[in-house]
């Protein structure tokens, strides 16, 4: 049985088995609009440099990742990010998405984040349900939002659901 036994910072050397699990993730059509994954640059240029997280396995394994980037350069929104959270097909369902989740949520409330959101694809109960776990709540619906550019989904309009979370600590003053 695989089980999850680290969480720990993502490193350029991750970048092979986090590619794999985008992909996956592309490919399965219900985790992004991206039709191709990012080069290693792009996604790091993109991404915050704090919580940025894999999960591993006991045979030592890249099966999951979170990563965020700042939904605005404006000074008033600097606590509040957009986060992506993917998880190996071979790991669905084994706790990987809720170990990712938690250690994201703890790092971002030390760096001050007090919104952290994200856009989930109406049809991914498991990821709406992982993160309504995690405290996060349903703001709102973006109708036919866009329409798909690959995976099973291409060529159709797609709707998301808005979701975020407060800090109980960060953005209360």
């Amino acid at each position: 049985m695989l089980l999850v036994t680290q969480v720990r910072e993502m490193t350029r050397a991750d970048w092979a088995a986090v590619e794999d699990i985008y992909r996956e993730g592309i490919e399965a059509g219900n985790a992004t609009f991206e039709s191709a994954t990012p080069t290693w640059d792009a996604f790091d240029a993109g991404k915050l440099r704090f919580g940025r997280l894999v999960a591993v396995d006991d045979t030592g394994g890249v099966v999951g990742w979170v990563a965020a980037s700042a939904v605005s350069t404006r000074e008033v929104y600097r606590g509040v990010v957009e986060h992506s959270v993917y998880v190996a097909e071979r790991a669905h369902g084994r706790g990987v998405g809720r170990a990712l989740l938690s250690a994201f949520i703890a790092v971002s409330e030390l760096h001050g984040v007090w919104t952290i959101q994200s856009s989930v694809f109406a049809e991914n109960a498991a990821s709406l349900h992982l993160h309504a776990t995690a405290g996060f709540r349903e703001v709102g619906r973006r109708e036919r939002i866009a329409r798909a550019a690959a995976g099973p989904h291409a060529g159709t309009w797609r709707d998301t659901i808005l979701i975020e979370r407060r800090s109980p600590l960060n953005g209360r003053d």
